[in-house]
């Protein structure tokens, strides 16, 4: 992909509030993920006339993580996208609210100037635009 200057990364105000809320689920996806491994359930027979069809837990659950793992994946693969360098530094602010480039820089030691950042940032909300669409 060409370089791009940051003012080209720009997206409407109701559409970055949908990718950032979209976002910060990223760490109950993680939570599904490592809590949701339960699947072991007896079919409920009533002995009633009607519909002998019943859910297959399993598959469903099955799907559901594989849903979770994918918009996990997707979430990491547009921050390296985004930089692979600075990847887990924009995996930890568009995950996180509140996370700022203060925090980084006093917290996590980011190895860049904020508008550096901050443009990279923007790129990810980009890239995760493009590919949601």
């Amino acid at each position: 992909m060409n370089s791009k200057n940051c003012r080209d990364y720009k997206l409407s105000k109701n559409r970055y509030k949908e990718l950032y809320y979209f976002c910060q689920q990223y760490s109950e996806w993680k939570d599904m993920l490592k809590c949701s491994n339960h699947t072991v359930k007896s079919v409920v027979l009533s002995g009633m006339p009607g519909s002998n069809s019943f859910k297959d837990q399993t598959s469903e659950l099955a799907e559901k993580r594989v849903g979770w793992q994918e918009k996990i994946d997707l979430v990491e693969a547009t921050a390296e996208e985004a930089d692979p360098i600075l990847k887990n530094f924009i995996i930890k602010a568009v995950t996180n609210d509140g996370v700022t480039y203060t925090y980084l820089s006093q917290r996590m030691e980011i190895p860049c100037g904020k508008n550096m950042y901050y443009e990279k940032r923007r790129k990810f909300y980009w890239l995760l635009d493009k590919k949601l669409k």
